[in-house]
Formats: C-alpha cells, structure tokens, sequence
C-alpha cells in the first residue's frame, strides 16, 4: 500500500535549539500511528510542519507519492490534512454548527442553519459521536470540546487527521470514547496520527508507534511488538527516574488552610461547590481526586482568589482571606499552578523573562523606583532554567514556542519560588512525559517538605496516592468523604469518586 504522507529528512531548528533533526515519517490510509516521546522531543514540531505552521530548514514532504510543498495551514487544508491542537480553537459564544461552518469551505449565505446542523448531526452519527450542533461551545464540557474540533476536520473532509496529546484532558472513560471514534475513522480509510506520552494508551489503540527522542527518529514499530520496556528506552534513553524524597513529611498541627463551609457558582451559573470543609496543615500534601467537572476548577479558582465564594470562609493561618483580591492572596503566600498553563498561567506571546515577573514585576525584587531591573529578572530566569533543566531556544523566544513540559516547568518554578504558605497545584503533570512529570513531583513534594501546603488536584489515582498524605474526594461539587492514604485504596477511593458515600469519617 502507498502511503498517503511521506516526510523525508525533515529538519528544524529554533535557535540554537534542533527540535528535528533528518527524521522521516511515514503515514498510511486506514491506521492510528503514535507519535511518542518526551516534551521537546520534536512530535509537535514535526506535526506543525506537516500542517504548514512551520516551514522546515531542510527535508522533503510527499503526498500520495507526489512531492509537495506546504507553505501555510491553506496548503496543508487543500490536501484535507488537519489538526487538532492541545488547546481547542473554538469561540465560546457561538453554537457547535457556527464554529463549524466558520472553519468549512461550503459556507453560503443562503445555506439554512437546519440544513447545516442536520449535515453535522449525520456526520457525528457516522463517526459515532454525540454532538448537539445547536449547543453553545461554553455550554459544553471538555470531551465534547474536542469532538467539535475533530467535527470540523470530518465536515471540511479530511483524509489525513492529527492530535496533539487527544487525551490530556480526559477522563479515561472519555479517552477510550475518543479512541473508538479514531478507530472508525481509520475503519473509513482515514489516516490518523496521534502524539502522545501515555505509553499503555498507544499500545491498546495504536497501529504503529514512532519515539521520538532529542529531535531524531529513536524508533518504529507495530503497537504488537512494542512492550513498556521497549518505548521507555525509546523516550528517555538510560534515564531511571525515582522519587527523590522517600523520607516522611514533618506535617506540623499547625493549620496552613481552613475551608469552611465554602460554595462557589461555576460559569453557567449553576452551584459547582457545595458546602465544602476541609483544612491542610503546614507541610501536608492534600489531595483532591474526583472525575473532571465535579467542582475542580471552580474549588481550585476560589481559594485563589480568582472566583468569589458564594457562601463559607477562608482562613490562610488563621486570617480571613475570603474577600481579599489575588494581589492580597499573592502577597500572603497563595501560589497557584492553574490547569490551563497558557491561559491562565502563562502569557504564551510574552519571553520567558515576561513571564518570570508576570507577579512580582511591581516588588523590590524586580523593580526600582518604577524601573524594571533587567540583570535581576534575567538572573532569576536563568537560576530556573539550572534548577528546572527548562530546555528553551532563548530567552527573548516567545513561550507559547516551547513545549508544553517545559512551559509547565517555568510556571512550577514561578509559583515556588519564594516559599509560598500555600500552593494550588491543579492537574500539574497533566499530559506531562515520565521526566517532566517525575521532576514536578519532586518539586512538590521537595516544597512541602520545607513547610509549605500543597493542595494536588489529579484524577490520577496513582499520582494521588505516591504524592499525597491525605485525600479528599469531590463528586457533583461535594466532598464525598476524606482519607489518610495509609488508611485507604484504590478501590475505595474510586467507588467515593463514583459517588458512594463513605461508612466512616477520614482523619
């Protein structure tokens, strides 16, 4: 069978960084072919060239046997590739059928709304998905999201679909969803290329699986031949990555956080906390498990500060912060490791020094007399690129340039640096490679063993029970119950996620 793309020696570099470096892919009608490896390792780059975001330094690209060049995302689109992003490109304030038709080829002024909306409806049907045209996007949840954004590449008539990390921000009952939907797809002759860290992901759905590793092709092979063994030697070499910190957390009775009685409306206007109580101690990692949208974001952002509580009180040792602004949480201690990175955390058009001092830039630390001062910022830059290892193409590069782990690396180091009372770490190794996600961890974990509190939310069991000392669990926005890890598992913890109540207090 002839390939339907071909990408031959493609190099690319951003400064002094190589993010590819002569790699060649190959991709066929009819398959789901992973790309895998470790943040920076050049998947996304590649895929960016292939959709004519980028232009490559050198390398060719052939289409059904034919060489092409891809200039622009036009080029790419006329050759019905498309690409799904990590964060969705949607307006919120229009219907699913709206975004659509603004992203397809066929829009006419006298094609009818119905019309529109029934073609969608019979091209979700056929892909088995369950979208409502009509829906706002904001009315939506994530999952949902990203099936509007694959909608859009099926309506316009893609024949070659790539996903930047599909799953990050789903449950996995929503992932496995998502992988029935590209197995119909590939079943209809599609082509799919999905990037990926998640190694029992694409050895469950995946038809082949290329590693990627420091910007040059490290491997390929079938998903059957492909064992754990195989792609982490693939991804991070001879690297072995533990948990640096096995000693005890000294967790004093000291109080670091009270929540009382605190219940927040979400973005719809609907109650998403409901009378929440709960307390983290000084030193203490408190997790918080629970399938997404039980009440999450909307717990994480009022104890930031950045959405208002409508009932219950907030005391930061023993001060009532409830009415305090961000500034006033920012200046007691409050750090916050927002889930959505690059809208919230990060300025992705601002350089890495921009984004060091989006907090402090008005303190003594970084300005003088109104002035900011430029040997102090780049110095703090550069003690977090040693500290962290932030792999980056220069300081002046914008940050929505990097790759995800190490933008997750620069807002982490950010937000501990200064020994904070309280950091707010939601999903903070989410969609993270092993190296990332285990520096992270110890991070954290090295923060609450100089006395800070950590609040971890995850939907991870795993990261839930290796981090944290105690765990409360949130479902339909109440705490179902809370736990000593010691004292519980898996099961347990999993069945109060599901919404079963507990038999005893936790501790």
């Amino acid at each position: 069978m002839e390939p339907v793309i071909e990408m031959k020696n493609i190099s690319k570099t951003f400064g002094s960084v190589a993010a590819n470096r002569n790699v060649n892919l190959s991709l066929y009608p009819g398959e789901i072919h992973a790309l895998l490896g470790e943040n920076g390792a050049g998947k996304s780059t590649l895929m960016n060239i292939l959709t004519g975001i980028y232009k490559a330094d050198s390398g060719e690209i052939f289409f059904k046997g034919k060489k092409t060049d891809i200039h622009s995302p036009k080029d790419a689109v006329k050759l019905d590739i498309g690409m799904v992003h990590q964060h969705f490109r949607l307006i919120s304030t229009l219907t699913v059928a709206e975004n659509i038709s603004l992203y397809s080829d066929k829009r006419d002024f006298f094609v009818k709304t119905r019309q529109i909306e029934r073609e969608i409806s019979e091209c979700s049907k056929r892909f088995k998905m369950d979208v409502d045209p009509s829906a706002k996007i904001w009315q939506l949840s994530v999952g949902e999201q990203q099936r509007v954004e694959i909608l859009k590449l099926l309506y316009r008539g893609a024949q070659v679909l790539i996903l930047d990390e599909p799953s990050a921000v789903l449950t996995p009952l929503e992932a496995d969803g998502m992988f029935r939907t590209l197995r119909s797809m590939a079943e209809d002759g599609k082509a799919v290329i999905v990037i990926s860290h998640k190694m029992h992901e694409v050895m469950k759905n995946a038809d082949r699986i290329t590693v990627l590793k420091d910007g040059i092709v490290e491997d390929t092979m079938p998903a059957t031949e492909a064992t754990i063994e195989r792609l982490t030697k693939g991804v991070v070499g001879n690297r072995a990555f533990e948990h640096k910190y096995e000693e005890k957390r000294k967790i004093s009775d000291e109080k670091a956080i009270c929540i009382k009685h605190v219940s927040a409306i979400n973005d719809k206007g609907l109650t998403a906390v409901k009378d929440i109580s709960f307390d983290i101690r000084t030193g203490e990692i408190f997790g918080i498990a629970g399938v997404a949208g039980n009440g999450q974001r909307e717990l994480a952002e009022v104890i930031a500060g950045i959405r208002k509580a409508a009932e219950g009180e907030i005391l930061l040792k023993g001060n009532n912060i409830t009415k305090a602004s961000i500034r006033e949480r920012i200046n007691e201690g409050v750090s916050f490791i927002s889930e959505d990175r690059l809208g919230m955390g990060l300025v992705p058009d601002l350089d890495m020094t921009g984004n060091v001092i989006l907090k402090e830039y008005r303190t003594e630390k970084y300005s003088k007399y109104g002035v900011l001062q430029s040997k102090s910022i780049i110095d703090s830059t550069e003690h977090f690129i040693k500290e962290y290892d932030i792999r980056h193409g220069g300081l002046g590069l914008p940050v929505g340039l990097m790759s995800g782990g190490n933008q997750q690396k620069l807002l982490v180091a950010r937000e501990i640096d200064g020994d904070p009372v309280l950091i707010i770490a939601a999903y903070p190794v989410r969609g993270l490679d092993i190296g990332a996600t285990e520096e992270i961890r110890n991070t954290l974990t090295e923060a609450s063993l100089n006395g800070t509190a950590v609040l971890f939310i995850s939907e991870e069991l795993e990261d839930l029970f290796k981090m944290c000392d105690r765990i409360g669990v949130l479902c339909s926005g109440e705490m179902i119950g809370i736990r000593n890890v010691q004292e519980t598992n898996f099961d347990e913890v999993g069945r109060m996620m599901a919404g079963e109540r507990e038999v005893h207090k936790g501790a």
